[in-house]
């Protein structure tokens, strides 16, 4: 009562009002923001991560127990499943590695139209394995909206369900429930301030964007760059979606911000966030549940290569590690899910739909991501002992092309392969393909697209040196030098091809034009372009 007195004494009653008043309102200000989860305040609750996915159209696919181990080998530590394997969930059981698993979409109706059927859902294949198995979140479906819009009504309905068989098992706050959805949900995505949802999916949008604030769980968006150069060659540069360095000139600026985007990934994000905005719901984070780039296309697909997969991949990781946000929301970066952990050969074309993934089905890897400075991400970074051999079912004929270009213009040493010398023997061309390949590989420093020779020779960490015979890269590989023979025969009546390994580009001659392009069969260089 004392100090009450003193300050009536001090201040007139107007003033302790007003003092009063605002008081009352910085205590509402501060209850309200903190019942409301800041985004910010959200994503500092958990590092920003590299996960992959795992499809399972792959040949001779591997068992449970040798898939985790090979995770573990690969220091993976977040995997998001299409569906809810248990022998997978059962064998990832006392592992570090975190775990999506995946409601298929043709299970909606039934989740949706039944709580007890979510409830049963729920207790086999989250209650029965958690916390043994880490699993951090439920995708309900997969990109429902745009690619089965007629299951737009169950899915809302089937989220919710779910979610109550949660918060019945008290588990509702270690896992989030979320649906992933394509980018082309997202209309006018450029520039990102423009952006905004297909109006024709707001209703269902709108809802569930109210139920992720409401249970803090993120968004879940399959962004790929990849499509978007390829739906707009000419006005997207290629640079631009490979996240490499650009000219402040070649930046896109957004013109109602002045934003500039260094990159098509960042863009995406935040035509995300900007639609989210539009509807005013700004406390909800995007996860990125896919994104990748093919490693190999058909021939309306000239930019999926190794080396474009490579780029893109490995400068992902490094955007994600380096905590380098968006434009927009500069303080917050999403983390992603790469497609995919292996190539599903049994997907139906086009050929890039095979050829999404980091490793083969035999867990060679595809190409070597360049990661090196991004913690343990990814055992299979450069600094990793690989080889460069090539591929089995390969024939004869493309072989001995592949091996006429890197005995040639390659420059790889290839007096290991003469008659009479340690790697002749067995003497058939893909043991010499295989040497050649290697050494041209090891020579250019083990880069990304130094072995694809068009898509005949694959990465392993197995040494191939036989015998006598030693590879370039090969810890046996002894000290001394020879001098290179750079042999070639020609492959074919009249012509010889010479593949252009950097890019897609094949250069052909005929013998008549032997005489101006010699300089290809005793390794100078020559620019083709």
């Amino acid at each position: 009562m004392k100090n009450q007195v003193e300050l009536k004494l001090i201040f007139p009653n107007s003033i302790i009002t007003l003092l009063s008043l605002l008081l009352l309102t910085f205590l509402l200000s501060t209850t309200l923001s903190s019942s409301i989860p800041d985004i910010k305040d959200q994503q500092e609750r958990e590092e920003p991560y590299v996960g992959v996915n795992i499809g399972t159209d792959v040949s001779n696919f591997l068992s449970p127990a040798d898939l985790v181990a090979f995770l573990q080998l690969q220091k993976i530590t977040h995997v998001r499943l299409y569906d809810a394997d248990g022998e997978i969930l059962n064998a990832l059981k006392k592992t570090k590695i975190r775990v999506i698993i995946s409601v298929p979409n043709n299970q909606l109706l039934a989740i949706g139209a039944s709580n007890a059927t979510a409830a049963t859902w729920i207790g086999r294949n989250v209650a029965a394995h958690y916390p043994e198995t880490l699993i951090i979140a439920v995708a309900v479906g997969d990109e429902v909206l745009t690619t089965v819009p007629s299951s737009a009504p169950l899915l809302l309905p089937a989220i919710e369900s779910l979610y109550s068989a949660l918060v019945a098992s008290n588990l509702h706050n270690q896992i989030k429930i979320s649906t992933p959805h394509a980018a082309s949900l997202i209309l006018d995505p450029f520039p990102p301030s423009q952006a905004y949802f297909n109006q024709t999916l707001v209703p269902v949008i709108q809802d569930l964007l109210r139920f992720l604030s409401r249970t803090q769980s993120p968004l879940m968006m399959n962004l790929y760059p990849y499509y978007v150069f390829m739906q707009n060659k000419g006005v997207v540069p290629l640079d631009n979606s490979l996240f490499k360095p650009l000219t402040p000139s070649k930046e896109m600026v957004d013109p109602n911000t002045l934003l500039h985007y260094t990159n098509v990934f960042d863009a995406m994000i935040d035509s995300v966030y900007f639609s989210m905005k539009n509807l005013n719901i700004s406390d909800v984070l995007v996860l990125v549940t896919e994104s990748g780039w093919p490693s190999r296309g058909d021939s309306k697909e000239p930019y999926a290569t190794v080396d474009n997969a490579d780029t893109y991949n490995s400068n992902l990781i490094k955007h994600v590690f380096d905590r380098s946000g968006t434009p927009f929301h500069p303080e917050i970066t999403s983390s992603v899910y790469l497609y995919e952990l292996f190539n599903e050969d049994l997907r139906s074309p086009p050929v890039s739909e095979a050829n999404w993934g980091l490793f083969y089905g035999n867990s060679t890897p595809v190409y070597l991501l360049h990661v090196s400075g991004s913690g343990t991400f990814l055992a299979n970074d450069t600094t990793n002992q690989t080889y460069c051999i090539a591929m089995d079912g390969v024939d004869g004929r493309t072989l001995q092309t592949a091996l006429d270009w890197a005995c040639g213009p390659g420059r790889a040493n290839c007096s290991e392969i003469q008659p009479g010398e340690s790697c002749y023997q067995p003497n058939n061309v893909k043991n010499h393909a295989s040497y050649a390949f290697d050494s041209y590989y090891q020579k250019e420093g083990r880069s990304g697209g130094s072995c694809d020779f068009k898509g005949v020779a694959m990465i392993t960490t197995t040494d191939p040196s036989h015998g006598s015979c030693v590879f370039a890269g090969s810890k046996k590989v002894s000290n001394k030098s020879s001098t290179a023979v750079n042999a070639t025969h020609t492959s074919g009546a009249g012509t010889a091809r010479f593949i252009n390994i950097r890019g897609t580009r094949i250069s052909s001659f005929h013998e008549e034009e032997y005489s101006h392009h010699r300089c290809l069969f005793v390794g100078c260089v020559v620019d083709l372009r």
